[in-house]
């Protein structure tokens, strides 16, 4: 659906996007990460036909950003970091405006999509309120309406849940989360838990340039590094440091106070699984294990190690 080959913009002397090539497949939510800066923003006004790129190409659902630029705004919802609501009008107002530019000329059918896009969007209850008088959270949902009314293809979401609330922001990504059954969603964010119980493909961009892509999955299993085991054992510390550090295929053990007690961090080479090892260990010298357990790598732990590699 998105399909993007060595993107180039700059504006000056500083590379914001800098030969980026990646695609989204029809049906997907994928997720645009990367830090503050790195140039997702820019990237996606340039697929958006907001801004033209220096060099290289890009298409959505077959339309090129540069010579079909109303083709592709007819295929997309956008919905800003920034929402640009008018706040003179009325929420229902406003849809309806917005309704009409995108080619709902029917009043029946715009009224009934109207009614369709602000259940979803769970705005009804605010739709005779003026726009410019909206919580941060309903201005984010009413722009999220106003992206769907024409019922696009592909969504692009940029930073959809800056600035919400916890409760907010769990509503938001619920919502992203239904949108994906029915459209193809580009989800820009920085925010790792957001893509973590959302997205089932992440692209990472880092100082303009793609950094890493693949499913969550494939990007723990390629960049997770060393496995680490976590222990918590009733015995005589430097004993059992001491212990788990003779252990074959330990690679280094840490120790560090948490609430109280004594945790081990136990680093094993390659993805090693030893805590059949460590127990039996453990249970030879008569020490008792409070906890035990294998800790994975997070995306959070994933997007630090690529982004710092890149740096």
């Amino acid at each position: 659906m998105i399909h993007a080959k060595d993107l180039v913009k700059t504006f000056g002397e500083t590379v914001a996007v800098d030969h980026a090539s990646f695609h989204v497949r029809e049906g997907q939510i994928v997720g645009f990460l990367g830090p503050n800066g790195a140039g997702k923003t820019t990237a996606l006004r340039i697929i958006t036909c907001f801004m033209p790129a220096n060099d290289g190409t890009a298409t959505v659902a077959g339309h090129d950003v540069h010579d079909e630029p109303l083709a592709v705004r007819r295929v997309i919802g956008y919905l800003p970091e920034n929402v640009p609501l008018y706040g003179e009008m009325r929420v229902r107002q406003y849809l309806d405006y917005r309704g009409r530019l995108k080619g709902l000329r029917e009043r029946r059918d715009r009224r009934k999509r109207i009614d369709e896009v602000m259940d979803r969007c769970w705005v009804t209850d605010v739709e005779r309120k003026q726009c410019g008088a909206l919580s941060k959270g309903y201005r984010q949902r009413v722009g999220l309406a106003d992206a769907l009314i024409h019922d696009p293809k592909i969504l692009i979401l940029d930073e959809p849940t800056v600035g919400l609330d916890p409760n907010q922001i769990r509503e938001t990504r619920k919502l992203i989360k239904a949108l994906g059954s029915d459209h193809t969603v580009l989800l820009s964010t920085h925010i790792l838990p957001e893509v973590e119980g959302v997205c089932d493909h992440i692209i990472i961009i880092h100082r303009g340039k793609i950094a890493a892509t693949g499913t969550p999955e494939d990007l723990k299993e390629k960049h997770a590094g060393q496995a680490a085991i976590v222990l918590e054992a009733d015995g005589p510390q430097d004993r059992i440091e001491q212990t788990l550090s003779a252990i074959d295929g330990v690679t280094s053990v840490t120790r560090r106070a948490e609430d109280g007690r004594t945790v081990f961090r136990i680093e094993t080479r390659g993805q090693a699984d030893l805590r059949g090892a460590v127990s039996r260990k453990i249970a030879e010298k008569g020490w008792t294990i409070l906890e035990l357990h294998r800790q994975r790598a997070t995306l959070e732990d994933i997007f630090v190690r690529i982004t710092m590699r890149e740096d």
